[in-house]
C-alpha cells in the first residue's frame, strides 16, 4: 500500500510503500476513503509528539472508509461496513487498522469522505465540554481557536446544548465563519484581549494554548468556572494565580485523548460509545455537520500541512488516498 512517511533528517513528508497490515484481536482493517490532518500530526513529524507504545508510527489519528477485514474477537463492525474511526496512528495510508470499539458508523447526512473529519474532534469536544466540564444549557463557553477543527465542532455542539458561545480567532475570515456556525461572541486576538472581553463570564473554557493563556484564562472564568486545557501551542510552563482561582471556586484540568487506554474506565472505547449515543443523533437532526476546508490527494500531504497553518483554513483538511 502507499502511505506517507516522515524523512527523519529533513522532516519532509514523502510517499512510501508498505505492506498492507493485518488486523489483530479486536481490530478491523479499513480501506481508507479519507484521513484528516490534525495539529498533533504537525507536532509528531517534528519529533515533539511521539505515538503511544505499540501505535503505528505513520501519521493520522482518524479515518473513514470501508471495513475490508476483521481480526479475531471483533464485535460490531463487519466486512463491507462504512465507518469512521479514532486511531492512535496510521491514518495517512491506503489501509489502516482500528480497534473495533473505536469505530463509528458514518452519521446520517454525511458523506463517507467527509466523515473522516469527525472522530477526533467529536471525541475531543464531547469528552471535554460535556464529560469533563459538564457544560449545561444557559452557561457561557469560551473556545480558543474557534476556526480550527476542534473549534468549529465545539461551536456547533455547545449551541446544540443551549450554551452561549464565545470564540477567539486570528482573522476576519475565520470570525465570519464562526458567526455562521453560531458563535455569539467573536474575539480577534490580534486586536482584543479576551480576558478583558470575557472577564468573570466564562463558565467553561476549552483551551488549546496552555501556558501562554493560563493567567488570562483564570481572569475570564466565572465563579465556579471550569478551565480544561487540551493543547500546548503556547508552552508548557505557566503562572497560576491560585488566590484568584480560589476566589472564583474555579477548577483547572488537563486531558489527553491519544494517550487514554483503549478499554476500561476513561478509555477511548468509553469516549467513542458516549459520542455515538449523544453526538451522532445531532447529525441526523441537522444540529451538527462536518466543517471541511479542503480535500487533497494523499500525495499532497505536505501542502495539506501548510494549509492547516493558513489563515484561510477553517475546520478540517482531508487527505484522500
Amino acid at each position: 500500500m502507499r502511505a506517507i512517511g516522515v524523512d527523519e533528517t529533513t522532516q519532509n513528508l514523502q510517499l512510501i510503500d508498505l505492506p498492507i497490515p493485518e488486523p489483530g484481536p479486536g481490530e478491523v482493517r479499513i480501506a481508507v476513503a479519507a484521513t484528516a490532518v490534525n495539529r498533533a500530526d504537525l507536532m509528531q513529524r517534528r519529533g515533539l509528539y511521539p505515538p503511544p507504545p505499540g501505535a503505528s508510527p505513520i501519521l493520522g489519528l482518524e479515518v473513514s472508509g470501508t471495513v475490508d477485514a476483521v481480526g479475531p474477537d471483533v464485535e460490531g463492525p463487519a466486512i463491507g461496513d462504512e465507518v469512521c474511526a479514532l486511531l492512535s496512528g496510521g491514518g495517512y495510508a491506503q489501509y489502516a487498522l482500528a480497534p473495533a470499539a473505536q469505530c463509528l458508523p458514518v452519521p446520517a447526512g454525511v458523506s463517507l469522505v467527509d466523515a473522516a473529519a469527525l472522530p477526533e474532534v467529536a471525541c475531543t469536544v464531547h469528552s471535554n465540554l460535556v464529560t469533563e466540564a459538564g457544560l449545561r444549557a444557559g452557561e457561557t463557553v469560551l473556545l480558543h481557536g474557534g476556526g480550527s477543527g476542534i473549534g468549529t465542532h465545539a461551536i456547533q455542539l455547545a449551541k446544540a446544548l443551549g450554551a452561549t458561545v464565545a470564540v477567539t480567532v486570528g482573522s476576519e475570515y475565520k470570525a465570519q465563519r464562526c458567526r455562521e456556525l453560531g458563535a455569539d461572541i467573536v474575539i480577534d486576538y490580534h486586536t482584543e484581549d479576551f480576558a478583558e472581553v470575557m472577564q468573570d463570564r466564562a463558565d467553561v473554557i476549552l483551551d488549546i494554548m496552555g501556558a501562554k493563556y493560563l493567567p488570562r484564562n483564570v481572569r475570564a472564568l466565572a465563579p465556579q468556572g471550569r478551565l480544561v486545557i487540551i493543547g500546548l501551542q503556547g508552552g508548557v510552563e505557566g503562572t497560576l494565580n491560585i488566590a484568584a482561582l480560589l476566589a472564583k471556586r474555579g477548577r483547572v484540568s488537563a486531558t489527553n485523548l491519544r494517550g487514554r487506554p483503549a478499554t476500561g474506565p476513561h478509555s477511548k472505547a468509553e469516549v467513542v460509545a458516549a459520542v455515538r449515543a449523544q453526538v451522532w443523533p445531532l447529525f441526523a437532526d441537522g444540529a451538527l455537520r462536518p466543517v471541511v476546508s479542503a480535500r487533497l490527494p494523499l500525495a499532497e500531504a505536505e501542502a495539506a500541512h501548510e494549509l492547516v497553518n493558513s489563515p484561510e483554513s477553517v475546520g478540517k483538511v482531508l487527505l484522500t488516498p
